[in-house]
C-alpha cells in the first residue's frame, strides 16, 4: 500500500510581525524620562476601559501628537512598521496606503511592581503594536514576570489534548505565545487578537508604547 503525500498548509493563519530598533539606548533614555515625567493625573487615561490599577500607569490616547522630537521619531518607527504590515499581509501597496487615512490612538504604560493588564484586544481598529522601552528587571524565580501573552484566536481549540497534539509545531500549537519583550522590540499584530501583560515582578518599571491603528 503507498502512504499518502500529504500537503500541509496554515489555515485561519494569525499575521504576526517583529521589529527591532537598533540602535535604541539614546531614544528610549529620552523617551523614559519624558514618561516618567508626565505619569501624572494629568496625562493619565482619564476613560479606561478597564478597572485601574495603582500599579500600571496608562497614559491619555494621544501620544503621537505630543511634539518632542523622541515621541516624533517613535511615532514614525511604529506606524511605518505598522505599513509594512500591511504590505505584507495585503494586496495593497505602499502608493495604495498613502492614499489612505492613518489613524492611530497611542499611549504609554509604566508598570511597577505586581503591575499587569488584563486580557483585552481592541475592536475599533484593524492593526495594533507595542513597542518596549524598558524591559524592566528579570525574576528567575518568576518566569512569566512581565510576559506579554499572545492568546490562541481558535476558541476551544485545546478541548482535547493527547499525545499527538500536544507537542503542535507554533503555527498549529495548543498554548499562547508568550513574549518577554526587549528594549527596541516592536510587535504588531491584528487588533481583534486577544492579549494579556503579566504581573511584573520586578524592582523596577517596565515602560511599553501601544498603538492602535485604522485606516479609511
Amino acid at each position: 500500500m503507498v502512504s499518502p503525500t500529504i500537503k500541509v498548509q496554515p489555515l485561519f493563519a494569525v499575521p504576526f510581525g517583529e521589529a527591532c530598533l537598533a540602535p535604541c539606548e539614546r531614544l528610549n533614555q529620552e523617551l523614559e524620562a519624558l514618561f516618567l515625567q508626565r505619569e501624572t493625573q494629568e496625562h493619565r487615561n482619564p476613560t479606561p476601559s478597564h478597572t485601574p490599577q495603582a500599579e500600571t500607569f496608562e497614559s491619555r490616547f494621544n501620544l503621537f501628537r505630543w511634539p518632542e522630537a523622541c515621541v516624533q521619531e517613535l511615532r514614525r518607527f511604529m506606524l511605518d512598521a505598522v505599513a509594512q504590515m500591511v504590505i505584507e499581509t495585503t494586496t495593497l501597496r505602499a502608493e495604495d496606503i498613502s492614499r489612505l487615512q492613518f489613524h492611530n490612538h497611542t499611549w504609554f504604560h509604566v508598570s511597577r511592581y505586581a503591575g499587569s493588564f488584563i486580557a483585552h484586544n481592541h475592536p475599533l481598529a484593524s492593526w495594533s503594536a507595542v513597542y518596549c522601552v524598558r524591559a524592566g528587571e528579570s525574576v528567575p524565580e518568576q518566569p512569566d514576570s512581565g510576559v506579554l501573552r499572545i492568546l490562541d484566536t481558535r476558541q476551544g481549540a485545546n478541548g482535547y489534548t493527547d499525545p499527538a497534539n500536544t507537542p503542535l509545531h507554533r503555527p498549529y500549537a495548543l498554548r499562547p505565545l508568550e513574549i518577554r519583550l526587549a528594549a527596541g522590540q516592536l510587535i504588531a499584530f491584528p487588533s481583534y487578537v486577544f492579549h494579556e501583560v503579566a504581573p511584573f515582578y520586578g524592582r523596577d518599571t517596565r515602560i511599553t508604547v501601544a498603538t492602535n491603528c485604522w485606516f479609511a
